[in-house]
């Protein structure tokens, strides 16, 4: 009997990153696949991208609205939980496949853990600010399979207290899309979304759950940098965290300067493209951190939120004060061209991701025992 996978999916970001991994699966004659489709995929304000999902060819797919605007974390994780739940007491699987430090993710690892059913974690392991590296931790507690991006993640696992043996590096699977011959043609993206600036950077900004009392000025102050930089700008809705209403508002003012193109979402490859092409990243993504050094695509890393993420030459960190970010900007504008970065791997996740699932990892116990680490004391 073939072995059942379900993805849980709550993000454009965590989709695009998982992407490669549910279609080596699909074309497996050894799995059934399912894509469980809910957070912010449901939401109408951010693009409603549930839509993406089927539009890449995928199937098999379950959508489930688990928040309304303005709901709390907590209550996002409460309804995520009984939707999954409720979906797998008539939908059997036997490997529930969770990525990152999202909300939807630790729903997707606790309803897992809880009911017996193995929880497979991609890209554990990592380090940031804000209540996200809690999530990420506490989803590899929960989770009984780990495929890592990085030999650095792969060790912070161990620490952690995780079986080496069931901690697999994979690399990044975003890597496998970003450095493949599938991506659109700048001109066929800006096509798409009628981007006609010769030249641009993008623009990124997400709450910051744990700084709430600074999230409306820091907004404010990011937008009047941006205007002030007199450049043109791609900017992208942030996350449905908290505080993204003050990011919202501060949009206002820049809704109709025609030397910026707002989307609440863009397309996984379409936003490859562009960001390849990109003068710099601006911001507090992972994207700058993560997806942008692989291009050698400069990165201003504004604030806290990507605390202790990897560094690179690439990635320019300031502060949220105007003349520190337009100082930081001209930086990445005259610095010279530095190598690709290529920590996370240079692709070839999903067929890795694949060999593991094809061996015995499906008969890991899911009784997980403390691993030790016993260091040398003085």
């Amino acid at each position: 009997m073939k072995k059942r996978i379900l993805f849980l999916t709550g993000t454009r970001a965590d989709f695009g990153k998982m992407k490669s991994l549910i279609a080596c699966v699909r074309d497996s004659d050894a799995f059934e696949y399912g894509i469980f489709v809910t957070g912010m995929h449901m939401m109408s304000r951010y693009g409603l991208t549930a839509n993406e999902v089927e539009k890449s060819g995928f199937r098999n797919t379950f959508m489930y609205m688990n928040q309304t605007e303005g709901d709390s974390m907590d209550t996002i994780l409460a309804n995520t939980i009984i939707g999954l739940g409720r979906y797998l007491d008539e939908y059997h699987h036997d490997l529930i496949v969770v990525h990152g430090d999202r909300v939807e993710a630790f729903a997707g690892a606790t309803t897992g853990a809880l009911r017996n059913i193995r929880v497979a974690h991609i890209e554990g392991g990592e380090v940031s600010g804000t209540i996200d590296e809690l999530l990420r931790h506490a989803i590899t507690k929960m989770s009984h399979i780990h495929f890592v991006a990085s030999e650095t993640a792969r060790k912070r696992l161990i620490q952690l207290g995780e079986n080496p043996e069931n901690v697999f590096m994979i690399g990044s699977p975003d890597i496998d899309v970003m450095l493949s011959d599938q991506l659109p043609s700048l001109a066929e993206a800006q096509k798409r979304y009628e981007i006609d600036f010769e030249s641009y950077a993008i623009a990124m900004l997400h709450p910051v759950t744990t700084e709430q009392d600074r999230q409306a000025e820091n907004a404010r102050i990011f937008v009047e940098s941006l205007i002030d930089s007199g450049r043109n700008y791609v900017v992208i809705y942030p996350n449905n965290d908290l505080g993204s209403q003050a990011i919202f508002e501060a949009y206002k003012v820049i809704q109709d300067n025609p030397r910026f193109r707002i989307f609440p979402s863009i397309r996984f490859e379409y936003f490859l493209t562009l960001l390849k092409h990109a003068k710099f990243l601006i911001g507090n993504s992972s994207a700058g951190i993560h997806e942008a050094p692989v291009y050698a695509v400069p990165t201003v890393n504004i604030g806290m939120r990507q605390h202790n993420r990897i560094t690179h030459d690439s990635v320019h960190n300031t502060e949220f004060e105007k003349d520190r970010i337009l100082a930081t900007i001209s930086v990445c504008l005259s610095s010279k061209p530095v190598p690709p970065l290529y920590h996370y791997g240079k692709g070839g996740s999903a067929q890795r991701f694949l060999e593991v699932l094809l061996g015995n990892t499906l008969k890991t116990p899911t009784q997980k025992h403390f691993n030790d680490v016993l260091f040398d004391h003085d």
